[in-house]
């Protein structure tokens, strides 16, 4: 077979897989946002919101960050649903007896997957944070306004050796409650400051605890001091407790590692949930292999039922991969097993599933 005919195959594979894919990723977003549209008018409406901004500032910015998110479920169907139409028209087997081993008929499918898989990285990294500031704020501005924090029992270090603990705070009025900042010195405590509540005053850009007592533990008599109120200036801020789980969103990856690094040295109880995030953004582009590797093995083989049953197998198979994802993802968060081995479990069991069917498929 001559090499003419071999790129000519090459791109005949690339340009349908793409083409494909970018087809049913546009149909899919568009009946997404006629969904979301009738979904929201009535806060639209309620708002008065301008059509330049439903369109150009949420609309704009909502189509990349869902397009990523289903990518995974239409790489799988456009391989299935492209290769399923090879194998019924019997292309599959002309390319194979013509002297193509199948090892070979799969570097374009794997080409056109590492395209999907750099575009992936690259809108997850920069392109998708950049677009969510401008959705989400849109989203918190005219439709999910009301936000309260749930956070309780907080611990973090906002310095090296100093700790602070709060029972509960209060993000509408900034204010905290039961408050604690313990200070350490070769791991011993040295002081210990207790207040039954601490309120931020924007004025001075201080904290005002109220009831308050400090322990001297550094001398021998161990000092007491307690008082109605007094301000204290201490590297904590009310940003500290706002930060809304949708802001990951927000941060490019490498304001992701910066701000990851931050909670890792004030110990704050969220950082699985930043981890899992971060090693997301690695594991959700390389699935782009690993579905296309199970899409081509499960469709070059001629079944009963045709195309149908290759879409429907994929179909389910995606779903299972995208719950997969969801669940350990959750585990993670949770801090039930790893962050890195949540996220990539469901790779590694797809992967393995995707090496099964590639040596069962007809060579």
């Amino acid at each position: 077979m001559n090499k003419t005919f071999i790129k000519k195959i090459d791109l005949y594979i690339i340009k349908n897989f793409l083409g494909t894919f970018f087809f049913s990723i546009a149909l899919i977003m568009a009946i997404v946002i006629v969904f979301d549209f009738a979904e929201k008018i009535d806060n639209f409406i309620e708002e008065n919101v301008a059509l330049y901004e439903i369109i150009f500032v949420y609309y704009i910015n909502f189509i990349p960050y869902f397009a990523n998110f289903f990518s995974p479920l239409f790489i799988f169907i456009s391989v299935i649903f492209f290769t399923s139409k090879l194998t019924s028209n019997s292309e599959i087997i002309a390319i194979l007896s013509n002297g193509i081993s199948f090892h070979r008929l799969m570097y374009p499918y794997f080409l056109s997957a590492l395209i999907l898989a750099i575009f992936s990285f690259y809108l997850t990294a920069y392109v998708i944070p950049n677009a969510n500031k401008e959705r989400i704020d849109f989203e918190y501005k005219y439709i999910d306004s009301k936000y309260t924090s749930t956070s309780t029992n907080i611990h973090k270090q906002i310095l090296e050796g100093t700790f602070i603990y709060v029972k509960s705070y209060d993000n509408i009025r900034d204010v905290g409650y039961n408050f604690t900042i313990e200070k350490f010195k070769n791991k011993e405590l040295v002081s210990k400051l207790t207040a039954n509540t601490m309120a931020w005053d924007s004025i001075t850009s201080s904290w005002k605890l109220k009831d308050y007592y400090i322990r001297d533990y550094s001398t021998i008599n161990r000092k007491v001091k307690s008082g109605e109120a007094i301000d204290t200036v201490i590297n904590l801020y009310p940003k500290d407790f706002k930060i809304r789980l949708k802001s990951i969103e927000k941060m490019t990856t490498p304001e992701l590692k910066s701000f990851i690094e931050e909670l890792r040295l004030k110990g704050d109880d969220r950082l699985d949930t930043y981890l899992v995030e971060k090693y997301k953004r690695i594991a959700f582009p390389f699935s782009t292999f690993i579905l296309t590797l199970i899409g081509v093995s499960l469709s070059t083989k001629k079944r009963r039922g045709g195309t149908g049953v290759n879409i429907g197998v994929g179909l389910a198979l995606s779903f299972i991969y995208i719950l997969f994802m969801q669940v350990f993802g959750e585990l993670s968060k949770a801090g039930t097993m790893p962050s890195m081995l949540g996220v990539w479990i469901p790779n590694i069991i797809f992967l393995i599933i995707g090496l099964i069917l590639y040596l069962l498929a007809p060579k």
